[in-house]
């Protein structure tokens, strides 16, 4: 599955790191994205059963599909549910029937399955120059630099004290300043009673078994669009964050194996789970650990967290999400700031192509959004499109994945 050398014995001084990365890749994604869950739930008018149910499924087989790959691979591939198919599953729950909507789910998911076996969508990602895709990661991966610094209008003390932190540990301690501001950032909460555990109460979920139905209203509605969005969304740019930090799996299993388990768990609500885009990027890069070969603890990590919180059902997401919005931003932010300088620098090593990665870097940095599909996508068709007007053509394979420079103005990426 992989080309990359076997991986050295692992110490149990290479694990804190990693599973630090792991963590912090599920925090952000409950306590920034899976609000969306809940209000689709809502809209749809689920029992608070089956949305313990949907909980359960994606949260199990987003842990389960991660620790496969991560294993058999020894890279970090970090799994996660489709956000933007939960945004458009607000809007469209609310004219489909949930077993309709299930059955949609089933179709898209064998899809992806069928996409993964073909080895069609590897042989576009290995096409894309490098430059062009490097472009894309910083332009995603923007608002969230952005938004690190952002949380000082709403909440300055928090966001001063993570920002100050995370300087102070880069200076004297590079290799513990993301581990740092987590427990920092923490500590401050509990303080100051921001975050109320005393309503924690860890009851197991219950998976319910919806019987899907089956109708072209919902595969053209639900089925497709969920289809295109996760592809889009969520496939592509996740494949070119591991290709960023030069790690060299084929897409094929990826994309088969997580659409094979969206196939399992579609009927106990799970609407798609795939490749993870910017929460991967805090477990692929130098933070997660110096050694690129002892990253994939981040992807077993991630994995075990995301098990356990599907275990509990509802309870522990609900806790990730109690955390404040500005504690979520700037943690993310500043976790990835290595990743974002990297693939900046990256974007614009090879002079033929750098205005085109530019133009990518600040298309999906605006993250355009026409006909239900994201920015992400847009940004590299108009990339793309720079890079053939600009050269002539694209090119019919890219030579070599996007690695991110070592150092960037002096700091380890």
């Amino acid at each position: 599955m992989s080309s990359a050398a076997p991986s050295s014995s692992v110490r149990l001084s290479d694990l804190t790191h990693p599973v630090v990365a792991g963590l912090i890749s599920v925090i952000v994604n409950y306590g920034g994205t899976f609000i969306l869950v809940f209000q689709a739930a809502k809209v749809a008018g689920l029992s608070p059963e089956l949305t313990a149910s949907w909980v359960w499924s994606i949260s199990i087989g987003v842990g389960v599909t991660g620790i496969f790959l991560s294993w058999i691979s020894r890279e970090p591939i970090i799994t996660a549910w489709s956000t933007p198919a939960a945004a458009f599953l607000v809007t469209a729950l609310a004219t489909t029937p949930y077993a309709e909507a299930v059955g949609a789910y089933l179709i898209s998911a064998a899809a992806f399955v069928v996409l993964g076996l073909s080895g069609w969508f590897e042989r576009v990602i290995r096409m894309i120059p490098p430059g062009v895709a490097a472009g894309l990661l910083a332009g995603i991966l923007l608002q969230f630099g952005i938004g690190a610094f952002g949380g000082m209008t709403v909440d300055p003390l928090l966001a001063g004290l993570l920002i100050v932190a995370y300087l102070v540990f880069k200076r004297f301690s590079a290799r513990y300043a993301v581990v740092g501001i987590l427990v920092l950032g923490l500590a401050f909460l509990l303080v100051q009673e921001r975050v109320d555990l005393s309503g924690l109460r860890l009851e197991l979920a219950t998976p319910i078994f919806t019987m899907p139905a089956f109708s072209l209203n919902a595969l053209l509605s639900v089925a497709l669009p969920l289809f295109l969005i996760t592809l889009t969304g969520q496939y592509m740019p996740g494949m070119l964050v591991l290709r960023n930090d030069g790690f060299k799996t084929s897409a094929n299993p990826i994309v088969t194996v997580t659409g094979l388990g969206s196939l399992l768990m579609a009927p106990f609500g799970s609407h798609a789970f795939n490749i993870a885009a910017i929460t991967a990027a805090i477990a692929t890069g130098r933070e997660a650990h110096e050694d690129p070969s002892k990253r994939w603890i981040a992807g077993i990590a991630a994995g075990i967290f995301y098990v356990l919180v599907g275990v509990f059902g509802v309870t522990l997401a609900a806790v990730f999400m109690a955390f404040p919005a500005t504690f979520i931003t700037t943690l993310a932010g500043l976790a990835l700031l290595g990743t974002i300088g990297g693939s900046l620098a990256g974007a614009l090593v090879d002079p033929k192509a750098r205005e085109a990665s530019l133009i990518t870097f600040l298309g999906a940095a605006a993250n355009i959004n026409l006909l239900g599909i994201g920015g992400a996508f847009w940004g590299l068709v108009i990339g793309l499109t720079a890079y053939a007007v600009l050269n002539g053509r694209l090119p019919q394979r890219a030579s070599r994945p996007v690695v991110a420079p070592q150092h960037v103005n002096g700091q380890s990426s």
